[in-house]
């Protein structure tokens, strides 16, 4: 059995276990959802090499497109789900578009301008996002055809399931083009732009293609989670939602999506523990995260794969990235033009 596979079994294993794990229906929802952003935000700083704080716009935009739809017009669920995609998007292809045209520092400081600007625009619109209140009472309606209900969303653990069916095949489809030529290209370009640019890669449709699946995802990702709160709050749209999706990205580890999943749970069950113990909580977080930043450069996928090799000597640990980079990534010039 090759390696995507057994992540894939793992990535179900998790899906099945929470529920018997925790007691909170809404947390383990929460976890998944934060795991689809995560990896999406992988896929640009881990595969692409693209330090993106304009995730919040991407979540935002999908959390104010459900509620909108689903308090203002009554659409179907997946009708819903699928426009907040399409938002996400389109959001990325218009940040990915400016963003892409710099590097470095330069790159970084245009998806911040971007995400403060949406913040400010989410804030002024108040007939569409609900300003500073954002938008109440998100309903989870049925899923259901001809009056005929087929999926119940109302319980906790009923949307649990639902958002873990999405999870999967969203995994499913993220591991399926990080392990393509795509994905392999994309690692030449993370690698070593100036050879990628120099055997014939358009660098820029690359990165914008990279942008617009991220954007896509974590779109979906706020969608679920304004279903889940029942509000798309405006701390949806804030610069700190990027900030928390790119702390999950790098505690589990860049270049591996399952590990996406392993840096939100434990950001989110760490924070849900911390909190019951004392109200300035966010110090201790604070703290744990340093330590794990000082000691854990490669996250907690290459802690794991660390001990693995202590246990196995003779084996080098390597991400999914770093795997599929053994294989010849720059090679055809006819996959598109010169920047």
């Amino acid at each position: 059995m090759n390696r995507p596979h057994i992540q894939l079994l793992l990535a179900l294993a998790i899906v099945l276990l929470m529920p018997l794990c925790m007691q909170s229906g809404s947390l383990a929802t929460e976890v998944l959802i934060f795991s689809l952003a995560a990896m999406a935000c992988n896929l640009l700083l881990g595969y692409t090499g693209l330090l993106s704080f304009g995730q919040g716009v991407f979540f935002g935009l999908g959390s104010y497109t459900i509620g909108v739809l689903l308090t203002r017009w009554q659409l179907p669920v997946p009708v819903a789900l699928v426009s907040a995609v399409l938002m996400g998007a389109v959001g990325a292809a218009i940040v990915g578009w400016v963003a892409i045209r710099q590097r470095g520092t330069y790159f970084v400081m245009l998806t911040l301008a971007f995400s403060q600007m949406f913040y400010f625009i989410a804030y002024t619109a108040t007939d569409i996002t609900g300003g500073d209140n954002g938008l109440l009472d998100v309903p989870r309606p049925a899923i259901g055809v001809a009056g005929y209900t087929l999926w119940s969303l109302q319980t906790p653990w009923q949307f649990y399931s639902f958002v873990a069916v999405l999870f999967l095949v969203t995994f499913w489809f993220l591991r399926r083009a990080c392990d393509s030529m795509f994905g392999r290209t994309l690692l030449a370009v993370r690698d070593n732009e100036e050879r990628a640019a120099a055997v014939g890669y358009n660098l820029r449709l690359l990165k914008l293609q990279a942008f617009v699946i991220s954007g896509a995802v974590t779109g979906l990702a706020g969608g679920l989670h304004a279903m889940m709160a029942g509000i798309a709050p405006l701390s949806n749209a804030e610069y700190h939602t990027s900030e928390v999706i790119l702390l999950m990205t790098v505690i589990g580890g860049t270049g591996n999506l399952l590990a996406s999943v392993l840096g939100a749970a434990f950001y989110l069950l760490l924070g849900d523990w911390l909190s019951t113990l004392w109200p300035r909580w966010l110090m201790l977080l604070g703290m744990v995260l340093i330590v794990v930043s000082l000691g854990m450069q490669r996250g907690l996928w290459g802690l794991g794969e660390s001990i693995l090799q202590r246990l196995r000597p003779g084996r080098k640990p390597a991400s999914d990235a770093d795997s599929a980079a053994e294989a010849p990534t720059v090679t055809r010039t006819q996959q598109g033009g010169n920047v």
